[in-house]
């Protein structure tokens, strides 16, 4: 009965594709009020349960039971999709399972970690693993029960200290003989696949002002950046070509930045058991993230399984190999490192001095004809399995020689654009000499230049190249140093230079 003495309509009959739902619900209901329901048609003990009072408002007010029904009832929200033009931030898993880590690599590498560092706290697995420490508590609670670890001591914060047990070490040494790797959880194949998406050149389009930003601490004729303006864009391939020490290395360099400071890459991959070492020091600079103030961040937290770089710009020059180029495992450590195009993705790729590498042009453009055109790869995994990877990134060929002469049409096709760095005019290379004498402490003499252009360039018909007023002041700067004389940019000076640097050109 209501409050004013009412009785309640009848609920209407459940339908019959419904039935299942209805009776396991209608358990759950009776169990939470009270008691299981009594079977069809008997008779029941004790008064009847009373009817719904009426909140004041006039809504009903609901049980536990029925709250519970409801919430069952109501489908589960699907998660936010992620704003694609939003900037990629990998955020905290909550689980293995979103993690898409098995529980047994987790416990793998614990386990190695603890054989090296003998004894340690559960906080310090968590930054060894980069997951949370919700997740590495229940991962060594586990190695616990199973008698992997033992509790060594208590530590700050509910945390304790382990060490491990001797069949703990037997399992950990199994492993090791397998694989060394104990850093950083990998990131699924997957995952890393959708964090290049995320982050893509193809998603990127510089303009004129990104150009100049990128190029700013470089003399660049506004012809130059004009040509370079739409194969940059295109987020394909470019050649350039020209004299030697006219800057092409500087420029592939500073290409990188017209896309953007930093990106996301995994410190490590996992793909089907195998561990490929992504974050490489050498080709990679870590840039430190800045925490996001305030209540709506505060329950943010970055994946620590992800390192932010600063957009790499990896260059390969005659070293270049045919090796360098696939996943390679080194057999003593069981560890695979990623080749040089997975590590640029979302960056350049610069191959310097092309034409000049260890392995033929020819062979290199049957690696690499297919990806340039589709922007995907294909590698070879250590254990035969051949996996799809993204190719996503602006290769540029730089060389001294002409493009045509080192491949043909078909490789030149899907190398859209051919710019040639040409040598710098006189007035550019009097700014070049003005910028760098500011840079080397010089200062500046307009007569020192006007002498060595007129003797050691128009008389012996000279050509202008750009890295010439660096190389000359700093030849000037190591004679004053040693002289112990103030740095001075005369005739003489700039004789004594000229003598040693084109001694043989």
């Amino acid at each position: 009965m209501s409050a004013s003495g009412t009785t309640q309509p009848p609920s209407p009959a459940p339908k019959a594709d419904d039935s299942k739902l209805e009776e396991l619900l209608s358990r759950i209901k009776a169990r939470v009020s009270g008691g299981d329901s009594p079977p069809a048609g008997a008779a029941t003990a004790g008064p009847a349960r009373p009817a719904l009072e009426e909140a004041p408002s006039g809504e009903p007010v609901r049980s536990r039971g029925e709250t519970l029904i409801e919430s069952l009832r109501k489908p589960e929200p699907a998660p936010a999709a992620a704003d694609p033009d939003a900037p990629f931030v990998p955020l905290e898993p909550r689980s293995f399972r979103e993690a898409r880590l098995n529980e047994s690599e987790a416990e793998a590498i614990a386990l190695k970690y603890l054989l090296s560092a003998v004894s340690a706290t559960g906080r310090d697995v968590a930054e060894q693993l980069k997951l949370p420490f919700k997740l590495v508590d229940e991962l060594m609670f586990q190695l616990k029960t199973d008698q992997l670890v033992v509790y060594r001591g208590t530590s700050v914060c509910n945390d304790y200290q382990y060490q491990l047990t001797d069949q703990g070490r037997d399992r950990a040494r199994r492993l090791s003989e397998h694989c060394t790797y104990f850093g950083s959880a990998p990131v699924h194949l997957k995952d890393y696949i959708e964090s290049v998406g995320r982050q893509s050149l193809t998603k990127r389009h510089p303009s004129p002002e990104d150009l100049e930003l990128a190029f700013s601490d470089l003399l660049m004729n506004k012809r130059m950046l004009y040509r370079l303006g739409p194969a940059i864009n295109s987020g394909r391939g470019l050649f350039l070509f020209g004299a030697p020490g006219n800057g092409k290395t500087s420029i592939a360099e500073r290409i990188t930045r017209a896309f953007g400071d930093t990106i996301w890459i995994p410190r490590s991959i996992s793909i089907d058991g195998e561990i490929i070492r992504l974050f490489d020091p050498s080709n990679h600079e870590a840039v430190p993230h800045e925490k996001t103030e305030g209540v709506m961040h505060s329950q943010l937290a970055v994946d620590r399984q992800l390192v932010r770089i600063r957009r790499p710009t990896i260059i390969a020059g005659g070293e270049l190999t045919m090796d360098s180029l696939e996943v390679t495992l080194n057999k003593s450590t069981g560890i695979s490192e990623a080749p040089l195009q997975l590590k640029s993705n979302c960056g350049s790729l610069v191959i310097d001095d092309f034409g000049r590498q260890r392995m033929g042009t020819d062979e290199l453009l049957n690696r690499w004809i297919v990806p340039l055109e589709k922007r995907y790869d294909f590698l070879n995994l250590p254990n035969g399995k051949k996996i799809q990877v993204p190719f996503d990134q602006l290769i540029i060929f730089s060389t001294n020689l002409e493009p045509k002469q080192l491949v043909d049409d078909a490789f030149l096709r899907r190398i859209p654009y051919k710019i040639e760095v040409v040598d710098p005019t006189e007035d550019e290379f009097r700014q070049l000499m003005r910028l760098m004498a500011g840079k080397l402490g010089f200062e500046y003499d307009q007569a020192g230049v006007d002498y060595v252009i007129e003797k050691h360039y128009r008389a012996a018909k000279r050509p202008f190249r750009s890295c010439q007023p660096r190389d000359l002041l700093l030849q000037i700067k190591n004679f004053c140093l040693y002289q112990r004389q103030p740095l001075s940019m005369s005739p003489e000076a700039f004789d004594f230079a000229v003598e040693n640097y084109f001694a043989v050109m």
